[in-house]
């Protein structure tokens, strides 16, 4: 493994789209959301583990996750944690991250990506990432690993690639024209038709120098109060630099942030049985199905009349189901969802109102 190869896994996040299975407390990257025997955050450790050495890989994830990451991730060392003491979305965290590894290693090339996606073709995965990082070492590239859509997702990001413009050494590898969040169905449809879109899969690769420069010329508010850390970086000074920093520090997706606006942005395309594991609608595609299209967890689960649902239940309850189509129906400690697969995206409207009307213990 080369020295210089680090990784990144973001795990801050609280999995809202996942509720109720995911809280607030314990979210989805610490759960065994597949039924594995891993969490989502054991299981990417442990892909990255075989293209980095242990000692190079960090996580980064809220304060009140700390003790979590210890406790799934009992080889990862204590200065490999990086808590961060207030959400800020995916520039702030890369800033910070990228700082710290960089007063280690000013040659460090890193990967970065999030702890809650299926992977399933890991061969694949860890053949396109050893070749990514081998040319960001060799150009000043930011690389993105895009994902070849197989429907028009309205709940992906997507990347417009450039067809003339390839990497000599990986036809893979486009230069990228345009980005765009979320679009709506018929957006969606003309760009499977087009075929020079990708999924954003949320998974980058650069060397830290090359990163930092890009937040120096694009998110410069956000890099000078990064900078001003350099010094106490990696040390005991460190915990209250960035505590006082994320005070002011604004909130904005490093997609928005730098990727839209760099002209040294270039997207791998990959096939490697990726999911974001965002919703509980991507959950039920990459599970297995009974002959009516449902998918169960739960060993007292009895369904009649029902087609297209997903149902996650205890297995100590015993649930009779009848008469439903394309439905999502959770429970988790003390909770019910039952909704449309449709509607997904409202789930996070759901745990708004819950807060609001019954309080934070439900969220």
């Amino acid at each position: 493994m080369n020295k210089n190869d680090y990784c990144v896994i973001m795990a801050g996040g609280i999995g809202a789209r996942f509720w109720p299975l995911s809280r607030t407390s314990h979210p989805k990257q610490f759960i065994d959301i597949l039924g594995t025997g891993e969490t989502l955050i054991q299981n990417t450790y442990n892909r990255f583990r075989k293209i980095c050495k242990k000692e190079n890989i960090y996580i980064v994830t809220n304060d009140i996750y700390k003790k979590l990451v210890h406790e799934q991730l009992p080889e990862i060392a204590e200065e490999q944690i990086i808590c961060e003491p207030a959400r800020r979305n995916t520039a702030p965290c890369i800033a910070y991250a990228s700082y710290k590894i960089f007063k280690l290693n000013p040659d460090a090339n890193v990967v970065v990506a999030p702890s809650d996606h299926i992977i399933l073709k890991e061969d694949v995965f860890i053949e396109i990432v050893e070749s990514a990082l081998k040319c960001t070492e060799a150009n000043d590239w930011l690389l993105t690993l895009g994902i070849k859509p197989s429907r028009p997702d309205t709940g992906y990001g997507y990347i417009q690639f450039n067809a003339g413009i390839t990497c000599p050494n990986d036809k893979r590898i486009k230069k990228v024209k345009t980005f765009t969040e979320k679009p709506v169905l018929e957006m969606a449809k003309s760009f499977l038709k087009s075929g020079d879109f990708l999924w954003n899969s949320g998974i980058f690769i650069w060397k830290a120098k090359n990163i930092l420069t890009a937040f120096e010329n694009y998110l410069p508010e956000i890099d000078s109060l990064f900078k001003e850390g350099i010094k106490k970086y990696n040390t005991p000074k460190e915990k209250a630099f960035i505590k006082d920093t994320y005070t002011v520090c604004r909130s904005i997706s490093i997609d928005y942030g730098i990727m839209e606006k760099a002209d040294n942005v270039y997207v791998l395309q990959s096939d490697f049985g990726w999911s974001d594991l965002g919703t509980w609608g991507s959950l039920y595609e990459a599970r297995k199905k009974d002959k009516a299209g449902n998918t169960v967890v739960g060993k007292n689960v009895m369904i009649f009349d029902s087609k297209n649902c997903i149902v996650n239940m205890p297995n100590g309850k015993l649930v009779v189901m009848q008469g439903l189509t394309d439905c999502i129906v959770v429970e988790s400690d003390d909770i019910l969802l039952i909704c449309k697969m449709s509607d997904e995206q409202q789930i996070r409207q759901f745990v708004n109102d819950v807060m609001v009307e019954k309080g934070e213990q439900y969220v």
